[in-house]
């Protein structure tokens, strides 16, 4: 597989550790800040010839957007064979639609700019809600790797008696997944939000928690209103301290703080993103969907070679 690896800023240990999985080098890649704040980017490995991933964690999204564009289109200057984006957890995701006249849709927009700019995508558990798919909204290979193999693996592993609880009702089939995974039972919450902090939550009857350990499992964890408030309303009903796992811990603000607070037993995050709740290492099931990608582009152009 002619492949190879770059890390945008901050996304060096992510970048190591695929490369590392998938036998492939590393391309260096040196950077920094002019004065007025513009980003300097620089190749010092050969790339001419050779599919290139370029790995990037995107918590904080808009400060590496631009230099993320710049350095897509260095590579295919420099005569890459093929630029692909590894982002674990993909942002903008949550403007999906128009709620207001006059919204910027976002995702949408943000959809463009990556597929203008890269010929494959591979990420981890999108949150997708209005958009059944990323091929709705995104104009390139996307592919989308599911965390549930191994959320429900740590589970097997390290928890006790597991009774596995998702956020809503739009997380059941991903939920359920996890629990069938792991061999125990689940529930789903009703969730109304009325703000960026402001939620509302309904449990079911959870008397299959009785005896049981909690897990709570959610994709995105950013402001942690919905867990925090779900641990509080578990332990007021009596039932054993919540495990709390979230796919990408965005941890806006003091939201770590919050879940800790609540009183969550233990805190776990697949390492999509980069945080000292990093448990569950979700690097092979990304690494092999990056080879599946790039041997199948290999495979196209050794085809079309021989035709």
């Amino acid at each position: 597989m002619n492949l190879c690896v770059v890390a945008m800023p901050g996304s060096e240990q992510c970048a190591q550790r695929i490369a590392e999985r998938l036998g492939v080098p590393q391309c260096r890649l040196e950077s920094r800040r002019f004065p007025d704040g513009e980003i300097y980017l620089r190749l010092l490995d050969e790339v001419q010839g050779r599919h290139v991933a370029v790995v990037a964690q995107l918590r904080d999204p808009d400060p590496q957007l631009p230099g993320l564009l710049f350095l897509a289109d260095a590579l295919r200057g420099l005569g890459a064979s093929g630029v692909g984006l590894v982002a674990p957890y993909l942002p903008y995701m949550r403007q999906d639609t128009c709620f207001q006249a006059g919204e910027a849709i976002t995702s949408r927009s943000f959809a463009r700019l990556v597929s203008d700019a890269f010929a494959w995508l591979v990420t981890m558990d999108p949150h997708l809600h209005r958009i059944a798919s990323l091929d709705a909204i995104y104009d390139l290979r996307a592919v989308a790797v599911p965390s549930a193999p191994s959320i429900a693996a740590w589970v097997r592993t390290e928890v006790v008696q597991p009774h596995i609880v998702g956020p809503d009702v739009e997380s059941e089939q991903w939920v359920s997944d996890v629990a069938a995974r792991a061999g125990c039972s689940y529930s789903v919450l009703r969730k109304r939000r009325s703000g960026d902090r402001s939620v509302e939550l309904t449990l079911p009857d959870l008397e299959d928690l009785r005896g049981r350990t909690p897990v709570l499992v959610d994709d995105i964890v950013s402001s942690g209103q919905t867990m925090a408030t779900t641990v509080r309303k578990i332990a007021a009903l009596g039932f054993a301290a919540p495990i709390c796992i979230a796919v990408h811990p965005v941890f806006a603000g003091d939201a770590f703080a919050a879940l800790q607070l609540a009183g969550a037993a233990r805190v776990v995050s697949c390492n999509t993103l980069r945080h000292p709740t990093n448990a569950i290492d979700v690097t092979s099931p990304l690494a092999e969907a990056i080879r599946a990608v790039v041997e199948s582009l290999e495979r196209g152009t050794r085809h079309l070679a021989s035709d």
